[in-house]
């Protein structure tokens, strides 16, 4: 190994350190590793900090903001109303309906949105306890199809990390369009379909915790009052047409980009975000964090450690080892070290540019491996840890027993599908 090796590797583990232990908020640890490369000479300023001048970063800093104003929309409410009177019915087929209609919200918010899994969760716990279909049984799946849209129409976050990652890797990002990685992200959601069916039988009857004063107003802030027609037709305009905007950047280039930007400053002058809203999303902790791990993807890769680490693995796997192995290890890394830290992006960008130049190594196409091991870092939820599993295990008063029934079958065989999807979409 060469001193610039060396060097970007100490980087790497740095920045792998500080996630995993809280040393700085989220969001700074890649921000500091992109320090250390300008102070161990691996690359000048603009080298360091060239993720803040990613056009797919932009791209998905402006989508931020759409995504903020299309939760305030009537959409939302829409999903809230139909989860009600689902569990006033109660029943297994209303336990099926209420999880299709938690994945269609998805498919609006998008995957990972905490605001939608809180208030998912705050919807189960005001409502009163009903035996034929306890919140027990609707907390831990009705949490996790949050995270799974049964339309993958806004993928935009997942697939800009996707493109991220073939770029510092050295690949033509052209080649992944966001509607072949929305059709893998659709084998992960089926996935999650197929278990959430069979796992019902699996899940605890009991009463769920008591509504907590943050529920409450989470569940009181989603009664505000709805904004103007107009105002609610502008959103939805503007967010499908940068969705379409996205999905054709390979035929529009730059514009693609920036209509997403044009649509977010529309939100600001109709007055459905505000300048303090638009600033957040704009440079949100995801946002900082995407951003900040590209010029580490990009420094593994240039001082060679990537390729070195790549060939090695490969060399000691062998060539006779099946891509679905190869590719299906690597999600599982990947999501299990993104649940223990919390930190979906971070994790993605350690380990897809190690599952490329592995397959690479091994004459098995990268672009599998690309899309779902990026997928992956939002497939954890096996352990109580961090965020959305954790709220489910402490709001639903669930065992490990009980949580480790449900979420262990329900990891392995989304990891199946979502491997298998990949390499459907992407042959080797």
């Amino acid at each position: 190994m060469t001193t610039a090796m060396i060097l970007s590797l100490v980087v790497l583990l740095a920045m792998i350190a500080m996630i995993m232990f809280d040393v700085l908020p989220f969001g700074l640890p890649p921000i500091a590793a992109c320090v250390l490369i300008v102070l161990f000479g691996l690359g000048d300023v603009s080298y360091a900090f060239a993720g803040f001048t990613n056009s797919t970063v932009w791209m998905l800093a402006f989508f931020m903001v759409i995504l903020a104003a299309i939760q305030k929309t009537s959409l939302i409410l829409k999903v809230k109303d139909a989860m009600t009177r689902l569990v006033e019915i109660g029943g297994f087929k209303s336990y099926v309906a209420l999880v299709i209609v938690v994945m269609l919200g998805a498919s609006i918010v998008g995957m990972g949105s905490t605001a939608f899994y809180v208030l998912t969760f705050s919807l189960v716990v005001t409502m009163p306890y009903n035996e034929k279909l306890p919140g027990s049984k609707l907390i831990l799946p009705l949490g996790i199809a949050s995270n799974h849209p049964l339309i993958p129409i806004n993928v935009a976050l997942q697939y800009g990390v996707a493109i991220s990652v073939l770029s510092a890797s050295g690949l033509d990002s052209s080649n992944l369009t966001m509607m072949q990685f929305a059709l893998v992200s659709l084998f992960l959601s089926a996935g999650f379909l197929l278990w959430a069916v069979i796992g019902y039988r699996f899940l605890p009857s009991h009463p769920v915790a008591e509504p907590t004063v943050e529920n409450k107003n989470a569940l009181a802030s989603s009664d505000e009052p709805r904004m103007e027609s107009w105002r609610e037709w502008t959103v939805m305009i503007a967010f499908a047409v940068s969705i379409v905007a996205m999905m054709m950047v390979d035929s529009i280039g730059a514009l693609a980009y920036m209509i997403p930007g044009v649509a977010a400053m529309v939100m600001v002058l109709i007055k459905v975000i505000d300048f303090n809203e638009y600033r957040d999303n704009l440079f949100s902790p995801i946002i900082l964090m995407t951003a900040g791990v590209i010029p580490v993807a990009n420094c593994l890769a240039d001082t060679g450690l990537s390729t070195l680490v790549g060939n090695t693995v490969a060399g000691a796997i062998g060539t006779s080892v099946p891509a679905f192995v190869v590719v299906l290890v690597f999600a599982v890394l990947c999501s299990t070290f993104a649940c223990f830290t919390g930190s979906q992006v971070g994790t993605v960008m350690i380990f897809a540019p190690l599952a490329i130049a592995v397959c690479q190594g091994m004459g098995i196409s990268p672009m599998a491996a690309a899309v779902a091991v990026t997928l992956s870092g939002w497939s954890g939820h096996y352990m109580p840890i961090d965020g959305l599993p954790a709220m489910a295990f402490g709001m639903g008063q669930y065992t490990m027993v009980e949580f480790w029934k449900y979420t262990i079958p329900q990891y392995v065989i989304r990891l199946l599908f979502l491997t298998a999807g990949a390499l459907i979409v992407f042959p080797a």
